[in-house]
């Protein structure tokens, strides 16, 4: 309770999923602001687009945030 669950990612498509597997407790705790540029792993798409089996790899220091 209180802590974060799962991201919501957006795709260049313009697709969103929920991506919370992987995510470590420090970022559980401190998410990283809307807009960061995270990345993730899949194994293939769903037949909707979205990625299958995402788990969260890192937040991205080298992208700046969109928002």
């Amino acid at each position: 309770a209180g802590r974060l669950g799962a991201l919501v990612v957006g795709v260049p498509s313009g697709q969103r999923f929920r991506l919370g597997a992987g995510l470590p407790d420090a970022d559980r705790e401190r998410p990283p602001p809307v807009g960061s540029w995270v990345t993730y792993r899949f194994r293939g798409n769903h037949d909707s687009g979205v990625p299958r089996f995402a788990s969260f790899v890192r937040v991205r220091d080298d992208m700046p945030p969109t928002r």
